[in-house]
């Protein structure tokens, strides 16, 4: 049981990472198509290397936690249909 729920908790924090970096992403496209082209040159300058790395980390903890609640309660639901069932 162990395994499994380990194994799920993986596919889910990569499905829901791939997921927020979609919709990032597509909030990032309609935002820049939505807005006017910025001027200057540091207007359209993009974040730091820091900023994105804990805009990358926050993603992904983000993804784990939202897995791991899908974990549990999918877990637990199953525990209790095999208590109910008994």
């Amino acid at each position: 049981m162990i395994k499994a729920s380990l194994l799920i908790m993986l596919l889910l924090t990569v499905m829901v990472g791939m997921g927020l970096r979609w919709r990032q992403a597509r909030m990032e496209a309609s935002r820049q198509a939505a807005a006017p082209a910025p001027r200057g040159r540091r207007a359209a300058a993009r974040p730091g290397f820091l900023a994105r790395g804990k805009a990358g980390i926050d993603l992904w903890i983000t993804a784990a936690a939202i897995a791991s609640l899908v974990t549990i309660l999918l877990m637990g639901g199953l525990h209790w249909i095999k208590v109910w069932l008994q």
